[in-house]
């Protein structure tokens, strides 16, 4: 059963006869929900959401605060049950199989839910332990997670010693664990200072680039943009479009503006349709007018852009 610890929703204790054997190959979808509402009352947190994770990508979920990101991601964790509709992670339902989801899924909530009387290393064997995982496996697996999030020379420091950004890598080891397919992270950048953020998002790419997809929610657009392949935008519970920023931006009609800066010192704006009619103009400046190119940069069509001509109009 599950239990409230300081604010923390803790994992349910697996027994070993309860854990899953060799689960089968998942489908394409890491996630996909159909129909997906929840209310309270009168109110709609999450309004009929149809959403479809790629596996093997980085997902961003953006909106502002109050638009339903998290209670989606309770959903997904098992932690919600839908009021209406369905909803699938690595291809069980998280109501009907909350342990399977919970197996392939690590989850990082938006509050740190750190145990400040633990030292680093308890702290992770702790979660190792509700996860069923042999007691002569942890030394390796603790040392490796905290080399993985750059924390093995905090390995007997008291967690609460810990800065900011430190307490959110060692949460991110303790959504790694039990090594996840899947992992599901709300606004981990929420509070760090620059570097952090930096030294976070390579982490973010590391991890997918072992094979994990990664569902992440901020509403930091400019963190998003530059490492998710795909994002769904929300806005009062409403998912307003979904699939590669590019492609959801094309399909409003938007076009791009590129700053292009020229050798001799002069700059100029050009407007592009697409991928294709980009790659033309830099031909034909630097093939055919023969122009000494020195910077070629996209100013328009980025996720805030995308966000503001979805969002617009929108009454809370």
């Amino acid at each position: 059963m599950s239990e409230h610890v300081d604010g923390e929703v803790m994992v349910e204790l697996l027994e070993p006869e309860e854990l899953p054997g060799e689960v089968a190959d998942g489908p394409e979808l890491a996630v996909r929900a159909t129909g997906l509402t929840k209310r309270y009352g009168t109110l709609v947190a999450v309004d009929r959401m149809d959403l479809a994770v790629p596996r093997g990508s980085i997902f961003g979920l953006i909106g502002p605060n109050g638009a339903g990101k998290s209670t989606t991601f309770a959903m997904m964790a098992t932690l919600l049950r839908p009021t209406a509709g369905s909803i699938e992670v690595m291809g069980a339902n998280p109501a009907h199989k909350p342990r399977t989801v919970r197996r392939r899924m690590g989850y990082m909530p938006d509050s740190l839910g750190v145990y400040d009387n633990l030292r680093v290393d308890e702290y992770l064997e702790f979660f190792a332990a509700s996860y069923g995982i042999p007691r002569a496996e942890w030394p390796e697996l603790v040392g490796g997670l905290l080399e993985l999030v750059d924390l093995a020379v905090k390995r007997t420091a008291m967690v609460n010693s810990l800065s900011r950004g430190m307490k959110q890598r060692l949460s991110l080891a303790r959504a790694l664990v039990h090594d996840p397919e899947l992992l599901v992270l709300d606004e981990p950048a929420s509070g760090l200072d620059p570097r952090a953020r930096v030294e976070l998002r390579e982490l973010l790419r590391s991890l997918n680039g072992m094979g994990k997809t990664i569902v992440i929610a901020s509403h930091i657009l400019a963190e998003l943009e530059e490492m998710c392949s795909d994002v769904a935008i929300m806005e009062a519970g409403r998912l307003l479009a979904s699939g590669p920023p590019r492609q959801i931006l094309q399909q409003l009609g938007g076009a791009r503006s590129i700053r292009v800066r020229f050798a001799d010192g002069t700059a100029e704006t050009f407007t592009v349709a697409d991928d294709a009619d980009q790659a033309s103009l830099l031909r034909r400046l630097v093939v055919d007018d023969e122009r000494d190119v020195v910077e070629f940069i996209e100013e328009s069509g980025g996720l805030e852009q995308l966000f503001m001509s979805l969002t617009e109009g929108i009454v809370q």
